[in-house]
């Protein structure tokens, strides 16, 4: 008995032990809490330092690491959009019929070929953050895009290998990396975020999205420039050839292979982020580590560095102490068993399929909306190529740019779901206005701009937005991550169907070879279908505003959340902003 109580006292001197460091600039978070034997209450202490902070560098520091990666990832999409017409010219000039202009079967494979990846990047990477760490992974997918990305502007036709082929084959393998960017920056933000801003911070990286296909355009016009002699030299695609079609081989690369160019710069920063707190003590369950990596966040370090006897000595004492249960695949089905639960990720991966059916749809018909501008034909190759870029540029600064950061300046006021709402109402309107009234608009081209410009600013300042953000927020812990990649692979398969299906369905009843679309006003028609539908999903999901990350995952006893017949009852929760929230308090 006496052993017993000196091994006990052993024990408790350990976790009293405090350490060495802090000053006003850096505070030493870990004495703070370092005589706290409870790993529960060390842990809602440790997070609520993490939600409470100010921001700071620190955050500006998550945002921009991750929001280069999708900087990225949002101009490798959106490249090649601008490059499949020069991909026509280099390797379709000798074509029997339109010579110059790459086939349409081969230009939708191209683009279908990196949401194909991306569906599956999204599954498994976020499932594999989930099982061995966000730290592990991040910084993974980035190395894949860069790889795949330099080898897509390298490829070349063979006697044996078609170039479609080629970059179909590096497109797949983008698209994974691109998929793995999605849940991994979307989570690691939100863990790391102050709850007062982890909207903001979490729009601000997805906002990136909008500066990437700003910069993919931007390039595509400074080449088209540098070479504009050559250009000149043309008057369309089928005689475009000699020093024309060189200077097109070198234009198409150039575009291509600058996407690598951001990842390389954020590469070295995501592969030294330290483990998301978060994960350390809710999956890894090391209360000792968690509360190490808090301090280093804080502090602009790679990592927590505890001591290790008291590391091992928490971990043994905590192992069946820790409410939070521990992550399998079988506590996964009994947690999303819980309608409660469950319709949570039926809302998110909905109300994601249902946005990019129209997302991308919308966007296959970028060359109508720049023919109403008169920016979709030239007098020779350079102004075919200038005309393209410029076009672009002015469809992302009307309309996509400002709704990405209107919804940055909103997002923490006026909620997600609620812009989310609004977004889809909107975009339902604008769609049937456009649907009904197509042939009448088309004689007024400034009505048409005006309507594709407005869905573009919904689609940002709306849906696309905030679909990204909220799985980020408003599952636990440790399966937040395999979550918010089945969300994202769920709106992916939505961008698969508008590609190939309502692709060549706004085609139906045009004579063969011709570029008219004369089924485009039914296709905007049922887009106003399934932006309804996403206003409906958007009931299933929960207002995560101002609320921590476990209050929304329903481990903070006293809330709502926790406890559906508090808000049945006609209860009111009032939030202490801690952690892990349970500083909750029923009044």
């Amino acid at each position: 008995q006496s052993s017993g109580t000196e091994q006990e006292s052993a024990e408790k001197s350990i976790m009293v032990q405090q350490t060495a460091g802090g000053n006003a600039a850096f505070h030493n978070f870990h004495n703070d809490y370092a005589h706290i034997e409870d790993p529960n209450e060390r842990r809602r202490l440790a997070l609520a330092e993490i939600d409470k902070a100010p921001f700071g560098w620190y955050h500006v520091r998550a945002v921009v690491v991750a929001g280069i990666g999708f900087f990225t990832d949002a101009y490798d999409i959106f490249a090649i959009n601008l490059v499949t017409s020069m991909l026509g010219v280099v390797y379709w000039q000798s074509a029997t019929s339109k010579p110059g202009i790459l086939p349409s079967n081969a230009d939708t494979a191209i683009k279908v070929a990196t949401s194909g990846g991306t569906v599956l990047g999204q599954v498994c990477f976020g499932i594999l953050a989930d099982i061995v760490g966000r730290k592990k992974m991040y910084g993974l997918e980035l190395i894949l895009i860069i790889f795949a990305t330099l080898a897509q502007s390298l490829s070349a036709a063979s006697p044996a290998m078609s170039v479609v082929g080629l970059i179909i084959f590096w497109r797949v393998l983008m698209g994974i990396g691109i998929g793995g960017d999605y849940p991994l920056s979307s989570i690691i933000t939100s863990e790391f975020a102050t709850t007062k801003w982890r909207g903001a911070m979490m729009g601000a990286v997805f906002a990136m999205q909008g500066m990437g296909q700003l910069a993919a355009a931007l390039i595509a016009l400074i080449v088209t420039v540098g070479f504009k002699e050559s250009l000149l030299s043309a008057k369309d695609p089928s005689s475009c050839d000699g020093v024309c079609q060189i200077a097109v081989d070198k234009m198409w690369r150039v575009v291509i292979g600058f996407g690598a160019v951001p990842g390389c710069i954020a590469l070295y920063y995501r592969l030294t982020i330290p483990e998301t707190p978060r994960y350390t003590f809710d999956v890894a369950r090391d209360v000792e580590k968690g509360g190490e990596d808090v301090k280093a966040y804080m502090q602009g370090k790679s990592e927590g560095r505890p001591d290790e006897v008291r590391r091992v000595t928490a971990i043994a004492d905590g192992e069946g102490r820790l409410r939070t249960p521990k992550a399998s695949f079988r506590d996964f089905i009994a947690h999303f068993r819980q309608w409660r639960f469950g319709k949570v990720l039926l809302g998110t991966a909905g109300s994601w399929f249902f946005l990019d059916v129209a997302f991308y749809g919308l966007g296959l018909n970028n060359s109508i909306i720049l023919g109403a501008i008169g920016y979709s034909k030239g007098d020779d190759m350079y102004q075919v190529f200038r005309y393209n870029a410029v076009g672009n540029l002015i469809l992302v600064c009307a309309g996509a740019i400002p709704g990405y950061w209107v919804t940055v300046l909103t997002v923490d006021t006026l909620g997600r779901k609620t812009i989310q709402m609004m977004g889809f109402t909107m975009l339902t309107i604008l769609f049937l206005v456009i649907g009904f009234g197509y042939h009448v608009l088309l004689k007024h081209n400034g009505a048409l701009l005006a309507l594709y410009v407005l869905a573009q600013f919904f689609f940002n300042f709306g849906p696309n937005a905030t679909t990204f953000i909220v799985p980020g927020e408003c599952f636990p812990t440790r399966y937040r991550s395999s979550s918010h990649g089945i969300s994202a692979a769920s709106g992916k398969l939505g961008a698969i169907i508008a590609q190939v299906v309502f692709g060549p369905l706004r085609q139906r009843g045009a004579p063969p070879g011709s570029n008219a679309s004369p089924w485009l006003n039914h296709v905007m028609q049922i887009f106003a279908l399934f932006m309804l539908c996403g206003l409906f999903t958007t009931f299933l999901i929960p207002e995560t505003k101002r609320k921590t990350l476990e209050e929304l995952a329903g481990e903070v006893p006293g809330t709502a959340n926790y406890d559906p017949g508090i808000e049945s009852a006609g209860y009111k929760t009032r939030s202490q902003g801690s952690g892990s929230g349970s500083g909750e308090e029923v009044i």
